[in-house]
């Protein structure tokens, strides 16, 4: 319905309101994929993940092409629409997708857990997550500085405009559907999500440097697909995490994680657009201009160390386990 409020709106208030409460209800990705983790064995998780990841992908690419085209013919007709595919949605979920666990295997909801703060405090406590939770924080932060600099980085540095950023914005959504969809699979048959998730991070670290060091547009684009592994981070992390979780609680452990990285998202913009403030009078080109996205590759490159230290403490206590 928040689709349909917003193509209605006829004030900024009411904009504003249709917005505040459709975010309040956006826990779709939240429960997809708790559902896969119910219905999926803990190795193959992370593949399954990935064809998720693959079909944000898919949407990424061609939902602002439809918007566009909607939103030529009227500028209310995209969320019109997009108001119609939800609706498909739901009556698909509530009609034909079955439940993904029996009735042995659920637990009861109840309304002291039903809180953000509980669902961090237990996301943190979880036996196996560890500083994963921070890596999530830090990783997920990076991409949302990143969200929210790129048009404004690119047409200060390049001088981009609308169509340079769709373009960009369209190989963004193809490397993800081919890396999650099609080669995600492959590559954990010779890596391990854990080994995957610290070369995921070591990319993308390596190429938020590059990106902001970039002196010519087409590197933008030639880094977006020479990072292939950077977009199997969330991926990997979030089926280790899904893995420490009994049967029971799926839901939860992966309804905080969306909730952290969407309390990310609103730490992000005033971070990104205050740090692309402080340099977005420099002369086009200056390789200053790049200070956001080497902010991320320090958010980033923490996140790497921080998994790496975390790895070897599990590889400690196995050994430790192993030897006793």
């Amino acid at each position: 319905m928040n689709f349909f409020a917003t193509g209605l709106a006829t004030s900024l208030w009411m904009l504003a309101a249709a917005r505040l409460v459709g975010g309040a209800m956006q826990a779709n990705m939240s429960v997809a994929n708790a559902y896969v983790a119910d219905i999926t064995p803990p190795k193959e998780r992370t593949r399954r993940f990935g064809m998720m990841g693959a079909m944000f992908g898919i949407g990424f690419i061609l939902g602002p092409v439809m918007g566009g085209l909607l939103g030529a013919i009227n500028l209310q007709l995209p969320f019109f629409v997009a108001g119609s595919l939800a609706m498909l949605n739901l009556l698909y979920g509530y009609f034909v997708l079955p439940e993904s666990l029996p009735a042995d295997r659920r637990r009861a909801f109840q309304w002291k857990s039903a809180n953000p703060v509980s669902s961090l405090r237990g996301l943190a406590q979880l036996k196996g997550a560890g500083r994963l939770v921070a890596v999530i924080a830090c990783s997920g932060l990076a991409q949302f500085v990143l969200y929210t600099c790129w048009v404004l980085y690119t047409t200060f540095k390049f001088g981009w405009g609308p169509l340079e950023n769709g373009w960009s914005l369209a190989a963004v959504g193809i490397v993800s559907a081919v890396v999650q969809g099609l080669l995600l699979g492959r590559i954990l048959k010779r890596v391990s999500a854990r080994r995957l998730a610290v070369l995921g991070l070591l990319s993308s670290t390596l190429a938020y440097v590059l990106w902001g060091a970039a002196t010519q547009g087409w590197m933008m684009f030639a880094i977006i697909f020479v990072n292939l592994l950077g977009a199997t981070v969330a991926m990997a992390i979030q089926s280790i995490i899904s893995s420490a979780a009994d049967e029971r609680n799926q839901g939860q452990t992966l309804g905080a994680v969306g909730g952290l990285n969407s309390l990310m998202t609103v730490i992000a913009p005033p971070i990104g657009a205050a740090i692309l403030t402080m340099v977005s009078h420099f002369p086009k080109g200056d390789w200053r201009i790049g200070a956001p996205f080497y902010f991320c590759a320090a958010l980033q490159a923490a996140a790497l160390v921080l998994a790496v230290s975390h790895f070897r403490g599990e590889r400690r206590e196995r050994a430790a386990v192993t030897a006793a």
